[in-house]
């Protein structure tokens, strides 16, 4: 079970020096709109993925008067991650006190949920956007998954480097479809079968949160079913030579997300669309334990919003029942203090003005 037993930020945004111990289940975190409830966070989130999930700049992360922030924690099981970003030098990420040169091992010790208001963009937004949640999921099931991925995007991008060019060099073409035309089957193989074992838990989980009738989640790999990956790059390369990049393969895979005809962002509310997101997120970590008893972390930012009290104790109670560590923030305390089985640990943080006292 991933649990951040410590945790010291600064100089992210308006969090100058934050040292707290967070209780094993569920903390609290409270204060006015602007006050570095978020941030906190965020900073959980970057130490975890490496970027941040509200800018995609890092100036804009670091303290205004600073030229770095540092962010470390300690796990349970004596694990530390520590991270330094700096305006001028990149960044420097430990585990173990080992210098890492990606966040594969790190993402692994602390696998991350976040639900907050773009959350919905898993409905509404882009297929990249699902493709990071689909692959967060097989990522963590699947060890090969990672080392196929980034060697399918090397090929990709080599691939789209000669479709450029103003002579086509065929020999080189066919070697880098073959190497990608076997990782993309691999990929897709893979996404395959997780979504095969997930879809049923989240028929389970749902229910609890919400009826919605109809609704249909399908996974679409990124080219035709009836072909392999080498027929449909052939049959695309007109095509793709035409746009200079490739547009058939594993990177243009979605998720269907439908009730009945329509898309689900089309038909739900605002809330609906909360409470189909988040039985997504926690069928996911439901999956995540049961292949491999991992529990992980959650960062929910401002869950009362869109969500009346009873909606917001049944989310919390399936989060409950996951017996992970939760981080969840909110500008009034009593709105989710209420949500939680009384014997549950608790930990409670009011921030002000980037200072964070604990209760």
């Amino acid at each position: 079970m991933a649990t951040i037993c410590r945790l010291d930020v600064l100089r992210v945004r308006n969090l100058s020096g934050v040292q707290i111990r967070p209780a094993d289940r569920v903390n609290i975190i409270f204060g006015n709109n602007g006050s570095g409830k978020t941030s906190l966070l965020e900073a959980i989130y970057m130490l975890g993925l490496g970027r941040s999930f509200r800018s995609s700049k890092i100036e804009s992360v670091i303290d205004t008067k600073s030229d770095d922030c540092v962010i470390f924690a300690e796990l349970d099981a004596g694990v530390s991650i520590g991270l330094n970003k700096s305006r001028k030098q990149g960044h420097l990420l430990k585990l173990l006190g080992e210098r890492q040169k990606s966040w594969v091992d790190t993402a692994r010790h602390l696998p991350l949920q976040i639900i907050n208001s773009d959350s919905f963009s898993l409905l509404e937004g882009s297929p990249k956007i699902r493709r990071k949640f689909l692959d967060w999921g097989v990522f963590h099931v699947e060890h090969e998954f990672a080392l196929a991925w980034r060697k399918a995007n090397k090929c990709l991008a080599q691939r789209n480097l000669l479709l450029k060019q103003k002579r086509l060099d065929k020999t080189q073409l066919e070697a880098w479809d073959t190497e990608f035309s076997q990782l993309g089957t691999q990929i897709d193989e893979q996404r395959k079968v997780y979504m095969e074992t997930f879809l049923p838990i989240l028929n389970d989980a749902l229910p609890r949160l919400i009826e919605i009738p109809d609704l249909k989640i399908t996974y679409e790999r990124g080219w035709d079913a009836d072909a392999t990956l080498a027929q449909a790059l052939a049959v695309s390369l007109d095509r793709d030579i035409r746009y200079g990049a490739t547009q058939t393969g594993p990177h243009r895979a979605d998720l269907s997300i439908k009730i009945g005809r329509n898309a689900a962002a089309d038909v739900l509310s605002r809330g609906q669309q909360k409470l189909l997101v988040s039985a997504m997120k926690i069928a996911q970590s439901q999956l995540l334990y049961k292949l491999t008893e991992e529990k992980g972390v959650y960062l929910i930012d401002d869950l009362p919003s869109e969500l009346d009290n009873e909606n917001r104790v049944l989310i919390c109670k399936l989060l409950e029942e996951l017996g992970c560590q939760i981080f969840i923030t909110c500008v009034d305390a009593d709105e989710i203090e209420n949500c939680w089985s009384t014997d549950i640990s608790t930990g409670k943080f009011h921030v002000e003005h980037g200072k964070i006292v604990t209760l």
